[in-house]
């Protein structure tokens, strides 16, 4: 198998970039102590809103402000019901997802199979002709480019600004914050919201960037689940969630070319293969952390800090609905 490397990782970062921008959102969302588990359904309904969106008008831009909208909207009813009248998030979200799954494919078919607008790739003047670098990080299309910048600005702002240490400390213990004059609900609120919003922008990257069109099926089905996974796989970070991303993405770009190592295999056992491997290697890092860091007291082994350092706990108050007195 003869594999430019150059390829395999521009590959592997343009497919990423929906994952990326799912991740992240949820990740902000549960810092703040609430978890989305509308996102699957939120994908897909931004993925039909956005291809439909840019289809009628024409504008890209358009398109990735209505699927931006879409999952903003998914998340302030998950926000609504569950900050504000105290119902179980974990409910909510899945009955929001399977609404807005359904909900995709119903008002979406008029669109189905459609040829739309799609971001095509911008390779940046002089740094696109660096050798190898130039191929692999900027020879991509502007979603792409987004994706990895939000990266470093969510590292950025949740670890080194006054309003990240905010975000964090609402998670952690909202009751503490509350005493301080900040507002639990109205944080929380915020960042669902935000979440849902880089949510939308994740479908609109799927039918306008990395799987262009819109149909049944899309082709994004269960990635919403598989962000969930790598929020926990990166312990509540946003780089280390951008690295589960991009090792899902790895897995499911070596399926394809696999099929041609293995053309006797059928090709729908590459197309599942990345998600049980993705969970997979989520059980191998969570129930390794920490078993085997401090055998007989000598120090962590390269492989148990490794491990370690991919993981980390969860904000205490995650998922737990607060009440001010």
């Amino acid at each position: 198998m003869d594999i430019d490397l150059s390829i395999l990782l521009a590959s592997v970062l343009a497919g990423a970039a929906p994952i990326v921008f799912a991740a992240v959102g949820e990740t902000l969302s549960e810092k703040a102590g609430v978890i989305n588990l509308s996102l699957d359904g939120s994908i897909l309904l931004s993925a039909m809103v956005a291809f439909a969106a840019a289809y009628s008008t024409g504008s890209l831009v358009l398109g990735f402000f209505a699927g931006a909208a879409a999952g903003g909207m998914v998340a302030a009813m998950l926000g609504v019901f569950s900050i504000y009248l105290n119902i179980s998030q974990v409910a909510v979200g899945f009955v929001l997802t399977l609404t807005a799954r359904d909900l995709a494919y119903f008002l979406g078919n008029p669109f189905s199979r459609l040829y739309g607008p799609q971001a095509s790739p911008r390779p940046l003047d002089v740094l696109k002709d660096i050798p190898f670098v130039g191929q692999v990080f900027f020879s991509h299309s502007l979603p792409v480019y987004a994706s990895m910048v939000l990266v470093l600005c969510a590292w950025y702002y949740m670890y080194k600004t006054p309003m990240g240490l905010v975000l964090r400390g609402v998670g952690e213990n909202p009751r503490a914050s509350f005493a301080r004059g900040i507002d639990p609900r109205r944080v929380q609120m915020l960042y669902t919201v935000l979440g849902g919003l880089f949510v939308g922008v994740a479908g609109a990257a799927f039918s306008l960037c990395t799987k262009p069109g819109w149909g049944r099926p899309q082709g994004a089905e269960g990635t919403g689940w598989i962000a969930l996974a790598i929020v926990i796989f990166g312990g509540w970070h946003p780089v280390r969630a951008a690295l589960g991303a991009y090792l899902f993405s790895f897995l499911q770009v070596m399926g394809i070319h696999l099929q041609d190592v293995f053309p006797s295999v059928p090709a729908q056992v590459f197309q599942v293969a990345p998600f049980p491997l993705m969970i997979f290697t989520l059980l191998l890092t969570n129930t390794t952390r920490g078993k085997a860091a401090y055998p007989s007291g000598r120090r962590p082994s390269p492989g148990a800090r490794f491990l370690n350092a991919l993981t980390g706990a969860p904000p205490a108050s995650l998922g737990r609905s607060f009440r001010p007195e």
